[in-house]
């Protein structure tokens, strides 16, 4: 309740009412319903005149009649309650608006319309009322003055509260924002401003920006108190004026408009855009940003955030702060830009740019900077750090030395550098480049040939990793790296650097699988493995786990597939995969069949079955030897070499032979390898088993004709040394050789010596042969053999004796590395092979276009026959033009008008 005044005072007892006069003419203010958080409770109006009452009577049952309703003036005489339609007495009870109140609705007469006036009679102006009203327009503005002093008012703020709502209410409403305007923009100018200039003087920005703050906090408090105190001028008079802003709105205005817009110019100048004390404050925001940049201990992040949301707050952050930020950010950009390009090479650039930008994004999230803020400044950024840094950043040289050291996360960065101003794709440039020198300098590496496949899979292995965890699998530049492979693969500088007709990494990779085929991964090298992203790559696309070493060897093969495939030339391949698998058939050395089958089926699904077709007849011709010696012992055992009472001389040398056990691999000639055939002199129990195989097989295939190829053979010989007894896996020649000591110990039992010429006469060896044998024998790691003198080299006047003394902790001792060794010749008679098969095959296809076209002139009849045999390996023109003039010799075609003509 208000405090107590005089009876002709304004009351504060609200009520819904129109502007009236009492019975004296005085005029009262109208008023407006007030929002109280507590209303009052239910008042009882009782009207005194009880004529009015019986009026009020009539109308109800007039109403009840059919007629309109009834209006109930209520500020006539009462009625008794319970009189009337509605009671005994016919008496009303009127609650106000925001009271319990009982329905209007009754069974009898139906609903009441009650009209409400002249429930208060107003009082007369007069002296004590107009004295109100000085009174609060002279405590108001002492309350203003304490607030702006940061002194309590010395009137209750609900009264001050009140006396707004009063003046308001009376219709003074512009005069009371005229005059708080007024008094603001005096405190603000008068005391404010200088204020901060007094305390600002000869300091920094940063200080003045403190300064400034300072105030503006000070300011934010007397914000609220004053807007408060002034809430019900917002709502009655402010609200409607479209052309004002609200209390809260104008002093902020005030505060900004006294900081920033305080110009001091000549008259008829233009002002600046903002004061001098703006600038001051602007640029203390920008030297804060400065110290956070420069790691600055002093650096007061508190403020700084502060600064932000206090521009915020004045509307100014875009039009005054962001501009002059984003110029002063970037000459700091260009700076350290240039800086780090001058000291430092591309990986330590790259870290830097890269520190850079994430601290810059860090800075903006952390401030509360607007997102266009920050989309301006890392655009500026990735113009001085990468766009006009490209020469830096796509430095070839630069660039190979980051993939040679496999960095991969400095790659991911310059990646991730190009890719965030969307100029990743000329990054495809040194990729490129560095993919075809890199890989020209492994092919064309004479010296270390036998290592070529590995280094190119070791190099793609870290071109595919570079991709996969720097490149986020981008298929630019996979593709990118496929053309370089096949591109430098397929360079005829290679063949000329191993003066080979054909590609030298066909063989290579050929080799590379026999060992995988052979040995399995212990062959490898740690870093060709699959790595644990590799393994989770498998399980997630449904395979099963590269840990597994099955499925990592299929991995690799895979690899080596891929090398096959950059080749033009496959028919290189062909011809040495061919003899490797012969030679793994042959002596039993492949590691697994499956994996031999698993090989065979990618060769089909890459190349079809023509390169496959006499592949699969190997395998075919290994089941039907089996077959064939379990055929043939059946026979053996099942024929006349049972033992009689009678045995010759002839059943004894037949059942010495039968001691040693024969296994015979019948080839079809047209599907293996060519081989030489070589003499070999073999010991008489091994040449009966032959003998007799052979009648058995001829007698049973008529017609054919069995060349036994000793080269390829192998036996199990049991050595007796002084620690024990062996089992020696050796080649044919080793063990003619080994069991030669055998007839010396019968004959000379204290002198087992062979001479090199004595061994020369009794295996029928050439030198080369038996000079390889010796050497595996004797001074290889494994020596079962004595060479005297010693040496790693064998010559004609060594001789040879059994090493009594050898020992091993095996008790199967393979000996093969040396026999197996390819030979120059042996290589060369296999390009040779492939040169002239290319000849045949070109052949074949000029008549096979010559026959279906009739007539071509000579250039696109080179350009199909290219087409045609590409696969099998890239032709000169000059080679095709050759077989060409063949087949004119021979009659095959002819030449008319300049045309070659096809002769049926």
């Amino acid at each position: 309740m208000p405090p107590t005044r005089p009876d002709n005072s304004p009351s504060h007892l609200h009520h819904p009412t129109t502007a009236a006069t009492d019975p004296t003419g005085s005029l009262l203010p109208k008023r407006r319903p007030r929002v109280d958080s507590n209303p009052p409770g239910p008042v009882s109006l009782v009207a005194p005149d009880s004529k009015r009452s019986r009026t009020a009577s009539a109308s109800m049952a007039a109403r009840t009649q059919g007629k309109q309703p009834e209006t109930v003036d209520l500020t006539g005489p009462s009625a008794p309650f319970g009189s009337g339609p509605t009671g005994a007495a016919g008496g009303r009870r009127v609650f106000l608006p925001g009271t319990a109140a009982p329905s209007a609705f009754t069974p009898l007469s139906g609903a009441k319309k009650l009209v409400i006036k002249n429930l208060r009679v107003p009082a007369k102006r007069n002296d004590d009322t107009q004295s109100y009203y000085t009174k609060t327009w002279s405590d108001l503005e002492s309350a203003l003055a304490d607030i702006f002093a940061n002194k309590t008012p010395r009137q209750p703020l609900e009264r001050l509260y009140r006396g707004v709502e009063d003046l308001c209410i009376q219709g003074q409403s512009e005069q009371l924002c005229k005059k708080l305007q007024t008094q603001c923009e005096a405190h603000m100018t008068n005391t404010v401003l200088k204020r901060i200039e007094t305390n600002t003087r000869g300091v920094s920005n940063i200080d003045v920006l403190r300064e400034v703050h300072k105030e503006w906090l000070v300011w934010g408090k007397q914000l609220v108190i004053i807007r408060s105190t002034f809430s019900y001028l917002d709502r009655a008079y402010l609200i409607g004026a479209r052309s004002l802003p609200n209390v809260n709105d104008m002093l902020i205005s005030r505060f900004r408009r006294t900081i920033f817009d305080t110009f001091v110019t000549p008259p008829g100048t233009p002002p600046p855009l903002y004061s001098a004390l703006g600038l001051k404050v602007l640029t203390g925001m920008c030297d804060l940003a400065e110290q956070d940049r420069l790691g600055d201990p002093t650096f007061d992040a508190n403020l700084f955030r502060e600064s932000i949301s206090m521009v915020h707050i004045f509307n100014i952050y875009v039009s005054y702060f962001e501009p002059l930020f984003l110029e002063k950010s970037t000459k700091y950009l260009q700076d350290t830009a240039h800086e780090a390009e001058s000291i430092t090479d591309l990986r330590n650039y790259i870290q830097t740019a890269e520190s850079l930008l994430r601290r810059e994004v860090t800075r903006c999230n952390a401030f509360n900077f607007d997102s266009s803020t920050k989309t301006l400044l890392l655009k500026a950024a990735q113009h001085e750090l990468i766009v006009a840094r490209q020469h830096k950043l796509l430095d070839q040289t630069s660039v190979a030395k980051l993939l040679d050291d496999n960095d991969s996360a400095s790659m991911k960065a310059l990646y991730d550098l190009q890719h965030m101003a969307t100029l990743h794709k000329k990054l495809l440039v040194p990729w490129g480049k560095y993919i075809e020198h890199t890989g020209s300098g492994i092919v064309m590496d004479v010296k270390r040939g036998d290592e070529m496949v590995v280094r190119l899979l070791l190099l793609r292995r870290n071109l595919d990793v570079v991709v996969r965890d720097a490149f986020s699998r981008d298929e630019n530049f996979t593709y990118a790296m496929r053309e370089a492979f096949g591109h430098f693969i397929n360079d005829s500088k290679v063949t000329s650097a191993w003066s080979s007709s054909a590609s030298k990494v066909g063989e290579m990779i050929a080799k590379y699988i026999d060992i995988l085929l052979r040995g399995g991964l212990k062959n490898l090298p740690p870093s060709l493995l699959s790595d644990r992203k590799d393994r989770a790559d498998a399980e997630r696309s449904g395979q099963a786990s590269t840990g597994d070493e099955d499925a990592e060897l299929d991995r690799q093969l895979d690899q080596g597939i891929e090398l096959f495939r950059f080749i033009h030339g496959k028919d290189v391949f062909e011809a040495f995969y061919k003899r490797d698998l012969a030679r793994r058939l042959l002596l039993g050395r492949s590691a697994s069949e499956d994996a031999e089958r698993n090989m065979l089926g990618k060769l089909k699904t890459e190349c079809g079955s023509s390169l496959t077709h006499n592949l699969e007849q190997m395998f075919r011709d290994q089941e039907l030897s089996r077959d064939e010696m379990a055929s043939y012992k059946q026979w053996v055992d099942g024929t006349g070499h049972k033992n009689s009472a009678s045995d010759s001389h002839e059943d004894e040398k037949r059942r010495a032979a039968l001691k040693v056990e024969l296994q015979v691999s019948v080839l079809s000639a047209a599907a293996w390898p060519t081989y030489t055939e070589t003499k070999l002199c073999l010991p008489p129990d091994v040449l009966y088993q032959i003998d007799m195989f052979d009648s058995y097989y001829k007698n049973k295939h008529s017609g054919r004709k069995l060349t036994w190829m000793h080269s390829l053979g192998q036996c199990m010989v049991r050595a007796r040394f002084n620690k024990g007894v062996k089992e020696l896996l050796v080649s044919s020649y080793q063990a003619v050789v080994l069991v030669l000591f055998n007839d010396v110990e019968a004959e000379q039992p204290d002198k087992q010596v062979l001479s090199y010429k004595q061994l020369s006469q009794a295996t029928g060896l050439e030198d080369v042969d038996l000079n390889r044998t010796l050497q595996s024998l004797a001074c290889g790691k494994v020596r079962v053999l004595s060479k005297h003198p010693k040496g790693r080299d064998v010559s004609d006047t060594d001789t040879f004796t059994v090493n009594k003394t050898f020992t091993d902790p095996k008790n199967r001792i393979k000996i093969n590395q040396i026999q197996h060794k390819e030979t120059k010749a042996e290589n060369t008679a296999t390009y040779e092979r492939v040169a002239a098969d290319r000849q045949f095959e070109t052949q074949a296809a000029i008549v096979r276009i010559m026959k279906s076209r009739k007539t071509l002139p000579h250039a696109q009849l080179v350009a199909e026959v290219i087409t045609q045999t590409k696969s099998r390996g890239a032709l000169d023109p000059a080679e095709i033009k050759k077989n060409i003039e063949k087949l004119i010799e021979k009659d095959y075609i002819d030449r008319e008008d300049g045309n070659y003509v096809y002769i049926a």
